[in-house]
């Protein structure tokens, strides 16, 4: 924990960017029948009956202090698909950075390995170089800021029935843009110290 509040404090870099990382699964629900359309003082309504068309999966990367983020939709959320993203991050977002730091959760997937299960191994190393990670500790993915952004995500955007991919990339994209123009930043406050007084239960007692 005090591992990522201490880099949450460091000022912004371009050349080390601080970037958060997380993910979420969409369910797609298509229409049975075609919902009604709005009226004075009536909202659209919609059949409580619904096809499911699958799932998608969405990453979410942010840079807080910078304020912007990129959601990618993918289909699934394997080992390879995170390795991909992880390199369209070190050759193509930010091929000019020396080093990125990269903040995420535990997931099974978020492991530099898995650059090995989608490159070859020269090309897995590579693209490791290139990254700084620091994991936030298991039950406090309160911690990690793409956490909120995708809550944002959720609230804004993603609450309400949406059929297919396509659609859902382009309300996602159009969210994204949005929140970007407006350069939705990240004031980030809680420090080590607050921890250390509000979270002391956490930590070990010594006697003196």
């Amino acid at each position: 924990m005090e591992d990522v509040l201490e880099v949450y404090h460091r000022p912004l870099d371009p050349q080390r960017p601080v970037i958060c990382l997380d993910e979420a699964s969409k369910q797609l629900i298509g229409e049975t029948r075609t919902p009604l359309p709005p009226e004075p003082g009536q909202p659209e309504r919609f059949d409580y009956e619904y096809v499911r068309n699958g799932t998608a999966n969405l990453f979410m990367v942010t840079e807080p202090l910078a304020g912007w983020r990129h959601v990618a939709v993918t289909e699934r959320r394997t080992a390879v698909d995170f390795a991909r993203l992880l390199q369209w991050l070190a050759d193509d977002l930010l091929a000019e950075a020396k080093k990125i730091v990269l903040v995420m959760d535990n997931l099974n997937t978020h492991k530099m390995a898995s650059l090995y299960q989608a490159f070859a191994p020269a090309e897995a190393r590579r693209l490791m170089g290139r990254f700084e990670v620091h994991h936030t500790p298991k039950h406090g993915s309160w911690l990690n800021i793409a956490e909120i952004e995708l809550s944002a995500l959720s609230g804004q955007c993603l609450a309400r029935r949406i059929e297919d991919r396509a659609t859902l990339e382009r309300e996602v994209a159009a969210w994204q843009i949005d929140r970007d123009e407006r350069c939705v930043a990240v004031d980030w406050q809680f420090t080590a110290k607050d921890a250390r007084i509000r979270l002391r239960r956490l930590y070990p007692s010594f006697q003196t």
